[in-house]
């Protein structure tokens, strides 16, 4: 039974969530006194309230996901997880978070809310609407960047900012494209959204958004010469994920990273080289 709980709230998703770490990270104060105890608990907080949302929304979708062939296998359209439970623990993790951004600050509560609304909307109304959904996924990512911003006290660039605005929407894009190649013509039945966008479109803002990711973060490393080397590591990403949505394989950001060992690879190599360039 417990089992069944913590699918419904994803804890592989948290990983979303270490972008609160990007600010201090790349501003090379990672390593100073007392940042990882400050970031813990907002970290904390954002990971209740994302899975607050993962469980809203597989409650408004439960009945579509009867007819997905993997999806139909979660807990809620399973029957092995009442909606009256999912409900309440998915109340429950919403208040705790937001209680616990309320002790952290009053920036971090608001920024929050803002996080909190936009899912709630998005499960609701607005991932029905095409391009306002891929936005939608792509702000909870900004979000989670402006926070740790605020929590560190620390300005984030104008390059960072773009670029990871562009990278939410290349895997938000991609992981549309992956369900509409797997579900095909039944796609529509299964997301609104996916049945009003023509063919073709995904797949040219797949290539648009990401040619504008790459573009971006070299720009980000200029100011910084030593990640200049990892620009490469950057298009290399890009690409693999491009082949492996194209190959028919899930979009999915967290599960791309976790399943697909060359992307673990260059992503850890990524780490490495950032670590190298600005601790080094």
């Amino acid at each position: 039974m417990i089992a069944h709980y913590l699918i419904m709230v994803r804890p592989t998703q948290w990983l979303k969530n270490l972008m609160l770490f990007f600010p201090p990270f790349l501003a090379g104060q990672a390593l100073m006194p007392g940042i990882v105890a400050r970031g813990v608990p907002a970290f904390c907080a954002f990971c209740l309230v994302s899975s607050a949302g993962y469980i809203f929304n597989d409650l408004s979708d439960r009945k579509r996901d009867l007819h997905h062939p993997r999806k139909r296998l979660r807990p809620l359209p399973s029957g092995a997880v009442t909606h009256r439970a999912a409900a309440l623990l998915s109340a429950l993790l919403l208040v705790s978070g937001l209680i616990l951004a309320g002790l952290i600050s009053f920036y971090i509560l608001v920024l929050l809310l803002m996080y909190a609304l936009i899912s709630l909307l998005y499960s609701l109304c607005l991932k029905k609407i095409p391009v306002v959904d891929l936005f939608c996924i792509s702000a909870g990512f900004l979000i989670r960047l402006q926070a740790g911003g605020v929590l560190f006290q620390i300005q984030i660039s104008s390059w960072l900012f773009v670029t990871v605005f562009l990278l939410a929407m290349f895997l938000s894009t991609g992981k549309r494209l992956s369900e509409f190649r797997f579900l095909g013509a039944a796609a529509g039945e299964h997301r609104d959204s996916l049945a009003c966008y023509p063919e073709g479109f995904l797949t040219g803002a797949i290539y648009m958004t990401g040619c504008s990711v790459l573009v971006t973060y070299a720009m980000y490393a200029l100011d910084r010469p030593k990640l200049l080397f990892t620009v490469p590591l950057c298009m290399f990403g890009l690409l693999r994920y491009i082949l492996r949505v194209s190959s028919g394989k899930s979009g999915d950001p967290t599960e791309s990273l976790l399943k697909d060992r060359v992307l673990f690879v260059v992503s850890l190599l990524w780490v490495v080289m950032v670590v190298w360039s600005i601790y080094g």
